[in-house]
């Protein structure tokens, strides 16, 4: 289906709500215009679950659209939200940049807007009220200090002679600010370590965009595993990622957590469940569920109350030496 029938089918749907729409009362139901970027992931549909599940617990009449990984796709879901009139617009960003034009059209026909789980770059904060999500630039700092505890503190796997701890990382969607934060983060703990003079050295030798996808991950390792033969770490922006570069290290009788140490992000049911097979050192958790902290946001928006600028989910990070034997169902 092209862009075009997509977005034809999308102001079909809207004109079905809006014929039963009433004039604006103060008991009617809010409305919110919530874009998601896709289904790429475990991790992604249940975010898009919990918002779903939060609006319908909240009362909340909710008008959801998938852009399907495409930036135009979620400009025009938006101007379809703002021509329906909703209450509030909340949208997870693609990417960082090209949000101004769309979000002055949102400000100026009064429709507050909240940007969820990634950021975006924008000089005017006014265009938007709150962002609601994940502290990736944290993410990826724990992902370093795992790094540092086990080589550093453990010494593990070095021995006197050799210096170096070489590091491969699997990116996520370029331009997003979750890669770009993870990537940030890993290196600001790495570089102050490296700066010490400490031993091991910690080095990036390779960095490729995997857009956070398995079948990408699979593939990214495979090359990766032809090029370099000798490689210490896997740091990976995410679970789908790191599953996937799993697959590939396995059939070539490679193994993961042992040969190769393996840091990822997110906190899937199956990450987790790799990591106590061993095959994962650790797992830094991203929080998906973020419906009902969004829905009591949309809430204070529509009563004109001030919002949080930002609101992050809370989080933790599992790893190898973690007791994870009453660590509940992950639910994604």
């Amino acid at each position: 289906m092209n862009n075009r029938s997509i977005y034809l089918l999308f102001l079909i749907f809207l004109l079905m709500f809006s014929s039963c729409a009433k004039e604006k009362t103060d008991n009617r139901r809010i409305i919110l215009g919530f874009s998601q970027i896709g289904a790429e992931s475990a991790w992604r549909n249940c975010n898009t679950n919990s918002v779903r599940e939060a609006a319908a617990a909240a009362g909340i009449q909710l008008l959801y659209f998938n852009a399907e990984q495409k930036q135009e796709n979620q400009i025009k879901a938006i101007r379809s939200f703002i021509a329906y009139q909703v209450d509030v617009i909340a949208f997870v960003p693609i990417v960082s940049d090209g949000w101004e034009h769309v979000l002055e059209e949102a400000r100026e026909a009064g429709i507050p807007v909240l940007i969820c789980d990634r950021e975006i770059n924008i000089h005017e904060e006014n265009f938007y009220a709150g962002f609601i999500g994940t502290d990736s630039l944290q993410q990826g700092r724990s992902a370093a200090e795992f790094l540092l505890a086990k080589y550093v503190k453990n010494a593990h796997g070095i021995s006197a002679g050799e210096k170096t701890v070489r590091i491969i990382e699997l990116t996520g969607t370029e331009g997003s600010s979750v890669a770009e934060k993870r990537a940030l983060g890993f290196r600001e703990v790495l570089d102050e370590y490296n700066s010490q003079a400490g031993a091991p050295k910690f080095q990036i030798i390779y960095s490729e965009s995997g857009d956070f996808l398995k079948s990408k991950g699979y593939e990214l390792m495979n090359n990766i595993l032809e090029k370099f033969s000798s490689i210490d770490v896997i740091y990976s922006h995410n679970d789908s990622m790191t599953l996937g570069a799993i697959d590939a290290m396995k059939e070539r009788n490679i193994k993961p957590g042992t040969d190769i140490v393996i840091v990822s992000i997110d906190a899937e049911q199956a990450a987790i469940d790799a990591l106590r097979r061993g095959e994962i050192n650790c797992v830094v958790e991203c929080n998906p569920k973020q419906g009902p902290e969004l829905m009591k946001l949309v809430a204070h928006l529509v009563q004109g109350e001030a919002i949080p600028g930002i609101t992050y989910m809370s989080e933790g990070v599992f790893s190898e030496d973690s007791d994870l034997s009453n660590l509940p169902p992950r639910g994604y």
